[in-house]
């Protein structure tokens, strides 16, 4: 029931994704069955090529995440971090409550040993064919520590290393300038750990203009910073689709391509998705989290954050 266009758009994307899941993959449907198997009879589909679990409750948009949580312990997500905390599931994707989603994988799945705050990130295209760079955070972590920020960047790398494919991920900065000691105390502070940390390929500073253009795999912000640029993106797409204007590098912008963001750092595969989500973004965020459980993320944030903590408690 997450999202502003469920379930008709839920399950829609949930169908058009059976046939590029994977054999020996199912896809879990969470919420009321009888409205589920209702949105199934309307495509044609048998009930039986899913998994559902029956969910009465409804955390809504606007309600207390914390709160709800406690109170709709039969709604999708609530139920949905249950399985997942308990080995049911193996990976969760929701376009419901970002608070809610945010506050299960918290409290439900617990971060990684190590990891300090999750983080969400988002996938920019570079104005390279086929090319795409990473942002983070885009809003989890407003006023990020610059150790949390030299985790974003570990994360980060580690994510486009086993989800995109990218074999040696430059990491930057976002900032200001390019120059060694731009920026306000915050990056002042973050750029010479990242210059030191030994579990990345820091290439510096980047500017905002260089997000589109082959210079970085990985952008490392906080959460303001990143959630501004989103938007931003976010909001350009729209204003290029109202006046007709099509590029097969603008085109890249549709969120609907690339899903969801992750929110990475926590003990399980967790996609979250945007709340206007339509049937593709709702397939690709189903894809985009079999590719994470598929290319073993979790257990590779596992690997390396316990290496990262035994040297942190070395020095």
């Amino acid at each position: 029931m997450g999202g502003d266009f469920a379930p008709r758009c839920t399950v829609e994307g949930a169908v058009s994704a059976l046939k590029e899941i994977g054999a020996g993959n199912r896809i879990v449907l969470l919420g009321p069955e009888d409205l589920i198997k209702a949105e199934l009879r309307r495509h044609d589909v048998s009930s039986d090529r899913f998994d559902i679990v029956n969910c009465s409750d409804c955390i809504h948009m606007e309600e207390k995440p914390l709160k709800a949580l406690a109170e709709k312990p039969n709604s999708g997500i609530a139920a949905g971090f249950r399985l997942l905390s308990q080995g049911e599931l193996d990976a969760f994707v929701s376009a419901g409550n970002s608070g809610a989603v945010l506050a299960g994988s918290v409290t439900n799945l617990k971060c990684i040993p190590g990891v300090l705050r999750p983080c969400t990130c988002t996938v920019v295209p570079q104005e390279e064919e086929g090319a795409y760079s990473l942002l983070l955070d885009i809003g989890t972590t407003p006023d990020a520590k610059p150790e949390t920020m030299v985790q974003f960047a570990i994360i980060g790398s580690l994510y486009s290393r086993y989800v995109l494919g990218c074999a040696s991920p430059r990491v930057a900065l976002m900032n200001v300038g390019t120059e060694d000691g731009k920026g306000n105390l915050q990056c002042q502070s973050v750029f010479p750990l990242l210059k030191a940390c030994s579990h990345i390929n820091f290439v510096g500073n980047m500017e905002p203009r260089q997000l589109f253009k082959n210079h970085a795999e990985v952008f490392v912000t906080d959460g303001f910073v990143g959630n501004i640029i989103l938007k931003e993106i976010e909001t350009f797409y729209r204003l290029l689709q109202k006046r007709g204007i099509s590029d097969p590098l603008f085109d890249r912008l549709n969120y609907e391509i690339y899903g969801g963001s992750p929110i990475l750092g926590v003990n399980a595969p967790v996609i979250l998705g945007h709340g206007i989500s339509s049937p593709l973004a709702v397939k690709n965020m189903l894809l985009q989290a079999e590719r994470m459980c598929r290319q073993g993320l979790i257990e590779a944030l596992r690997r390396l954050f316990a290496s990262y903590s035994q040297e942190a408690g070395d020095a």
